[in-house]
């Protein structure tokens, strides 16, 4: 069985690149294929784009911090990555 492409975009591949992508200024940096337009893409395609991913507001922008996508899935205080109380 192959590894999943974690440059493909999806929720999961953005939860794998989170486990070692380097945290500054309350954004991690992730890599993703990119189409011709620079917008994610589902497929692999020749070219990786730059993003930036916000836990604590569940969005990831692009290289010019433009918001591409946001998700209460990956909002770490309203949804699916929300710690856990102890």
């Amino acid at each position: 069985m192959t590894a999943p492409d974690i440059f493909v975009y999806s929720i999961e591949n953005l939860q794998r690149q989170l486990e070692t992508a380097p945290f500054e200024l309350g954004y991690y940096t992730l890599r993703f294929y990119v189409d011709e337009r620079g917008r994610l893409s589902r497929t692999p395609t020749d070219r990786l784009g730059t993003f930036y991913y916000s836990p604590s507001g569940g969005t990831l922008r692009d290289e010019q911090l433009n918001i591409v996508l946001y998700s209460a899935r990956i909002d770490r205080y309203k949804g699916y990555g929300r710690p856990q109380e102890e």
